[in-house]
């Protein structure tokens, strides 16, 4: 559809409008040249082609934190993200095997640790349907891989192979491996995974971007621009699609901080950004994963984790980056310009990654992502330093790896610290909102709808489901700016996340108007169309 509509005009009739901050009602958006040209009632331009809106229109989505390359490597190989147990899982790698079976390893993931007692997979349920090769599946947070027993072996992990610094392996009673890694220890298997080549790269990001551009998804920030969790680098691959016209998005890259290295990195950093950045593609932001995840007791806390009976533990997680360190790095970064975009989900990653930005220019644009227990000392931080808090809407509901992997060990005081949309928005803090797809579905209205509702789209009413912390629910127009202005602003696009004219016309349609409905009835709206610079890049 490349060039579909350029050089003439296009005019959306009939259906309500979201301008990136508030929402209009009905209105007709006229669209030329790329931008918005006039918003309002009854709008007519000789020659425009008509789009009949039968609901809303609204900016298009801007993902301020999500893995296209990965997700749409997932979605070509052993993709498990639409199963939830583990026989089902177990299914579908042995069809996955059956079906390829030239494939040196089986590749994929997208698995749910609360399919697994303990969030921990078996080697050996692997090694039943899949005896020959080795398996390597990273589950869906990307902080744990499900291995069989010939990657073990290939590996060399055996009882004596000591953790990592920054992971585990887990083991039986008596030492041995069972077939998860957490974290780092990820990483003694996927050094041994075969090469992805330049095609499968290519053939990734064009997944991904197809398939955010069916929910919506106009523009992004790809969070890791650097080699991580068994993948390569996938910088050239961007600068590649930007060069040859098949990257329709505009993206930012957020180039990876290499955790074992200070300060003296960041020459290396500049130079990057002005070799990578061109056209549709912006190296123009640095990754630092300050902590692990709450659920496999990485995350890093101010006061310990709990065992299984309410009790303290001696573990309060990983600082990945030593607190000093990570001023140094901020503070470096900050001054050579970058915008510096940190994952911390535990309280104490979240303060010392606060810490570390106090001082720093706001001009940046600096975010948090993830941010799911923050202690209430810190929420008006946000505000006060100019900090923009990234929100994973999607993650803030009780489902069974909140119930039975969160919850538990954080005890029922501190987990009401969880996911404090609405504290922050009362504070002031500027929102954005992300998907960390492949971790959990990119689609926005999903998201929005349990920003709103703090639940997930068709389990209201079912056992367990209640709204987890519900005085946390943000405004359907606040929820909505998140994913639009707010996410384009974090991007440096002040002229795109917004319906007026002179705005980028980057679009969305949907079949229904979200704010005429109920709101539980959020996420039932869909995407008939999806437009980048005024051109359509998807259609129903």
């Amino acid at each position: 559809m490349d060039g579909a509509t350029r050089g003439t005009s296009t005019l959306f009739r009939g259906g309500t409008v979201f301008d990136g901050h508030r929402y209009l009602g009905r209105a007709d958006v006229l669209v030329g040249d790329g931008r918005v040209q006039a918003v309002g009632a009854d709008l007519a331009a000789t020659g425009a082609q008509v789009v009949d809106v039968e609901g809303l229109v609204a900016p298009g989505f801007t993902d301020a934190h999500v893995h296209p390359i990965q997700g749409g490597l997932e979605r070509l190989r052993c993709d498990l993200s639409g199963h939830s147990t583990r026989e089902d899982y177990l299914a579908a790698i042995r069809a996955y095997a059956a079906a390829h079976p030239d494939r040196e390893w089986v590749l994929g993931g997208g698995w749910a640790m609360p399919a697994f007692p303990g969030g921990t997979p078996l080697a050996s349920d692997l090694d039943a349907v899949v005896p020959d090769r080795p398996v390597f599946l990273p589950n869906r947070d990307h902080h744990g891989a499900w291995v069989n027993s010939r990657a073990l072996e290939l590996a060399g992990i055996t009882r004596e192979t000591p953790d990592p610094p920054d992971g585990r392996v887990e083991r039986d009673a008596d030492g041995h491996p069972t077939g998860t890694l957490h974290e780092g220890a990820t990483s003694l298997v996927s050094r041994h995974l075969p090469r992805t080549t330049g095609a499968d790269y290519r053939a990734a990001l064009l997944a991904g971007q197809a398939y955010l551009h069916s929910l919506g998804v106009t523009s992004w920030q790809d969070a890791i621009v650097g080699s991580y969790s068994g993948m390569d680098d996938p910088a050239s691959t961007y600068v590649d699609a930007a060069g040859s016209g098949e990257l329709r998005s505009h993206v930012v890259g957020a180039l990876w901080w290499d955790r074992r290295l200070g300060a003296e990195q960041v020459e290396d950093l500049v130079g990057r950004r002005e070799a990578l950045t061109g056209g549709r593609f912006r190296a123009t932001t640095v990754k630092i994963m300050q902590d692990g995840v709450a659920e496999n007791g990485t995350a890093a806390m101010l006061e310990p984790y709990l065992d299984r009976c309410g009790h303290a533990t001696d573990n309060r997680g990983h600082s990945f980056v030593e607190a000093a360190a990570l001023r140094d790095a901020v503070r470096a970064l900050d001054a050579a310009g970058f915008q510096v975009h940190v994952h911390a989900i535990g309280d104490r990653g979240v303060r010392e990654t606060l810490d570390a930005m106090a001082g720093t220019d706001p001009a940046r644009r600096h975010h948090v992502a993830h941010l799911q227990l923050v202690h209430p000392d810190d929420v008006p931080r946000f505000a006060e330093l100019g900090v923009a808090a990234n929100l994973q809407m999607l993650w803030a509901i009780h489902d069974d790896q909140m119930t039975e992997l969160t919850i538990p060990f954080l005890g029922e005081g501190r987990s009401r610290w969880q996911y404090p949309f609405g504290d922050l928005y009362g504070a002031g803090a500027r929102l954005v909102a992300g998907s960390d797809w492949p971790v959990s579905t990119p689609d926005p209205l999903a998201a929005i709808h349990t920003a709103v509702t703090r639940t997930a789209y068709g389990e209201t009413g079912r056992a367990g489901t209640d709204p987890f912390l519900p005085e946390q629910a943000i405004p359907l127009e606040v929820a909505f700016a998140a994913y639009t202005s707010g996410s384009a602003w974090a991007n440096h696009r002040d002229d795109a996340g917004v319906v007026r004219a002179g705005a980028v016309a980057d679009l969305v349609v949907l079949d229904r108007d979200p704010f005429a409905d109920p709101a539980d009835e959020v996420g039932a709206a869909r995407v008939t169309s999806t437009w980048v610079d005024g051109d359509p890049v998807f259609r129903v």
